[in-house]
């Protein structure tokens, strides 16, 4: 039975709208598998899946999906050139120590890339910075300065200057405001580096 698309993450829906069907895809930190399953189910997509966390692939396989479980920065060398129509990085970039080299990776072994990310630069995050005087927690980043899985801050503006730094190419971006986990939210068009809680953005080699 398909799903419908308002039956998953906001942000999902935004990466599934993208996805041709029939495509070849790999989600890198997949979690649960909700986006590959999604997409396996409505639009006939290959899905294939790294995950480090083996509760969330054991969830994964419940649901039929292919999962690997492994250290995404290391299994994606064993990929071959162009294997793959597009290779997912959802909500994950944060917490990579190397995103330069998982980026080329990707693009490596994917004809396109998606990645999606918390942005830091949303007001209430500055607003509660400036007023706090603390390290900001929000819906989106909702952990303390020590337990917290993101070893990076990344605003929208930073992403696109790492492109030309990195040298890949945004084929197309999407700022949303949603909040974590939600499956509702809106697209932002206005001030989008100050006003979106998430941002998505299709990349190619350039």
């Amino acid at each position: 039975m398909k799903q419908r698309a308002n039956e998953i993450r906001f942000d999902l829906q935004v990466i599934a709208s993208w996805i041709e069907p029939g495509s070849k895809v790999l989600g890198l930190g997949c979690g649960e598998g909700e986006l590959l399953h999604f997409l396996k189910k409505n639009k006939r997509v290959m899905c294939t899946g790294i995950e480090l966390n083996e509760d969330k692939v054991a969830k994964c396989i419940e649901k039929g999906l292919t999962v690997l479980q492994g250290d995404i920065n290391e299994e994606v060398l064993d990929y071959p050139d162009d294997a793959f129509d597009y290779v997912i990085l959802s909500q994950t970039l944060q917490q990579i120590y190397e995103p330069g080299e998982l980026v080329c990776s990707m693009l490596r072994i994917g004809k396109r890339g998606v990645v999606s990310f918390p942005n830091f630069s949303h007001w209430r995050v500055r607003v509660q910075l400036l007023t706090t005087g603390r390290a900001p927690i929000t819906k989106q980043l909702p952990y303390e300065w020590h337990d917290t899985p993101n070893i990076r801050v990344i605003a929208l503006k930073d992403f696109r200057r790492f492109s030309r730094e990195t040298g890949f190419s945004i084929l197309r971006e999407v700022a949303i405001n949603t909040d974590h986990h939600e499956k509702r939210g809106n697209i932002v068009e206005f001030l989008p580096n100050l006003r979106a809680t998430y941002g998505i953005f299709l990349i190619g080699k350039r």
